[in-house]
């Protein structure tokens, strides 16, 4: 089966932001993504805004990019969609919020969005389907030739703990701690499509498994394989989905400049005629487990010989390694937010930063409000001595 891929001019950017609509009273998920949306101007008149639009959940909406070119470009097109959702659910008394997931809500309380295809995906998944009230962000970064997208996303597989580690933010299920950096990893990984990608060798052997899983009635399209990296063959991109919900926007800056900065530096590699490394498929596994559990406090395997290493340190030396073509990029300040994850916190610590303050959970949350309304990381004693 032949898949065309709509090559990219270059290495441009998408981002999707998931985020979460909560009622201010409760501070429980508010399953309105259909009156939230209904009340954007002109949502009925042109059948909606391409860049605001619903998810799986009736608690999620998604802001989602235009084709963009640089980091910046991406993150004022995100910041002029939330505005303008911002004006339409503060009259609803909902405020918005991203984590991967909700610290105390219940899923069992979920509404499913009224799309077929989702619909339809709860019949066949069942439980798997109905508990994924989970938020994350993906970017996609354009490739200029098919040839190259295999090659980029099995090195990148090397990097799966680094983008969740950084961007891990659900500590917190159901209202209870999980002992984990990303317990959405977990919800959203025990789809059977979905996890590490599967090592290929190259576009052939990618549209003959694809071929494989259609005629075995495993998926029905090619957009139903979830991959934590996919090559997304309509929009010439490779589509990285491994970050968890992101709370602020200058963490999505982070998170874009991360992602166009390693597949610029694999691109021009190949250039060279360079053959990327293909990190074995245990390796990929065991690693995506330690930054789920452990977060930025994962030890890595570093090689197919059980070597390892501090993730801390690899995240700095990458940070190094890529601040040249950072700034060739135009986003060399985006990339410096890594170094201030590692410093102040990733999301999940700065949660749990709250409760070893006496913060509640609810306190948790109003954090996570005022980190996206003000795009900033908030100390923790700033929320756990306001009161609930």
């Amino acid at each position: 089966m032949a898949i065309a891929f709509n090559a990219s001019k270059g290495a441009t950017l998408g981002v999707e932001w998931e985020l979460q609509l909560i009622d201010t009273s409760t501070r429980h998920l508010r399953q309105d993504a259909r009156g939230v949306l209904a009340a954007l101007p002109g949502f009925g008149e042109g059948g909606g805004d391409p860049k605001i639009r619903h998810e799986l959940m009736e608690s999620t909406v998604e802001v989602v990019t235009g084709v963009c070119h640089t980091v910046g470009e991406a993150k004022a097109d995100l910041a002029a969609s939330v505005s303008g959702l911002r004006a339409v659910t503060e009259g609803r008394g909902i405020a918005l919020a991203c984590t991967g997931t909700h610290p105390i809500s219940n899923w069992r309380d979920a509404v499913m969005a009224p799309i077929q295809r989702y619909a339809e995906l709860v019949e066949q998944m069942q439980w798997l389907a109905r508990r994924i009230q989970t938020f994350g962000v993906h970017v996609h970064v354009g490739v200029r030739n098919v040839d190259k997208a295999i090659p980029i996303v099995n090195a990148l597989s090397a990097y799966l703990p680094h983008f969740l580690a950084l961007t891990a933010s659900s500590p917190y299920w159901n209202g209870h701690d999980t002992g984990l950096a990303s317990s959405r990893a977990i919800v959203w990984g025990s789809l059977p499509t979905a996890g590490p990608p599967h090592r290929l060798a190259d576009w052939a052997e990618f549209e003959d498994y694809m071929d494989t899983l259609l005629r075995a009635g495993t998926i029905r399209s090619i957009k139903e394989v979830w991959w934590d990296i996919r090559p997304h063959p309509d929009f010439g991109t490779i589509e990285i989905r491994m970050f968890d919900g992101i709370p602020t926007l200058r963490e999505v800056g982070m998170a874009a400049a991360l992602c166009q900065s390693l597949v610029t530096l694999f691109d021009q590699q190949l250039d060279r005629g360079y053959t990327l490394p293909r990190p074995a498929a245990w390796v990929v596994r065991d690693n995506k487990w330690r930054a789920t559990r452990y977060g930025l406090d994962a030890i890595v395997i570093t090689d197919d010989h059980g070597g390892t290493a501090p993730l801390r340190d690899e995240l700095y030396e990458l940070i190094r390694e890529l601040e040249p073509l950072a700034d060739r990029l135009g986003c060399a300040e985006e990339l410096k937010i890594a170094s201030e994850v590692l410093e102040h916190g990733a999301p999940y610590e700065r949660q749990r930063a709250i409760r070893t303050e006496g913060g509640t959970l609810e306190n948790v949350i109003d954090a996570a409000i005022i980190e996206l309304r003000d795009d900033r990381f908030v100390n923790p004693r700033e929320v756990a001595n306001a009161g609930t």
